[in-house]
């Protein structure tokens, strides 16, 4: 993606946290003929000496596995937070509106997961990261109708080999910062998850 150097970080930690905030991903590849082709849907994150690894599934229908399979490398997108810039927050009127975001782009590369035992495992660490609870439901429905459940989907690993972080906070503008911090604070869930980013990062109290 578009990455001025004011709006980068190189944390992975920072990277890790709005992914694991904001799990809803798209899975991005292209298909037989070589177009794009996208799957929308949550992904867990693991971090260990491998490096960071992304677990998911899809509907076995979904013929994303099969373009996985034969293509391995893809790109995954989270969105985090995001809202309008108003220009009002700057104290001269030649600016125009603008939008601020957090987003995270992961290059990986897929290897498949297609046995029940490992899907299960998988599936356990979603639910984990979800609704905990529904876990012993899960286990409760019988071996027979998790079989049929499981060999419907098929599972993902996807190895992360480079990540870029976009924090887009207007942070070349800090004449802005106060105002615009403010508005944030007073606004909409979204906006007031973009407030605290700003204080996180020192960019709320600049006048």
């Amino acid at each position: 993606m578009y990455l001025p150097p004011q709006f980068r970080s190189a944390d992975f930690q920072i990277a890790a946290e709005l992914m694991r905030a904001h799990p809803f991903a798209s899975l991005i590849s292209t298909d037989q003929e070589g177009a794009p082709f996208v799957t929308h849907l949550p992904l867990h994150l693991e971090e260990d000496s491998a490096g960071p690894v992304l677990l998911g599934h899809c509907a076995r229908p979904n013929p994303h596995w099969r373009y996985l399979a034969d293509r391995p490398r893809a790109l995954v997108t989270f969105m985090g937070p995001h809202a309008y810039l108003s220009p009002r927050v700057y104290p001269d009127l030649q600016r125009v509106p603008s939008w601020n975001y957090l987003a995270v782009h992961c290059t990986v590369t897929a290897t498949l997961v297609d046995e029940a035992d490992a899907k299960d495992r998988l599936l356990k660490k979603l639910i984990a990261d979800h609704e905990p609870e529904y876990a012993a439901q899960w286990r409760g429905l019988g071996e027979d109708f998790a079989r049929r459940m499981l060999a419907g989907i098929v599972g993902f690993e996807l190895h992360v080999s480079e990540f870029q972080c976009k924090l887009k906070l207007n942070q070349h503008r800090p004449e802005a910062h106060r105002a615009m911090a403010a508005a944030y604070a007073a606004g909409s869930d979204q906006e007031n998850e973009l407030a605290r980013w700003m204080d996180r990062l020192g960019l709320g109290g600049t006048a």
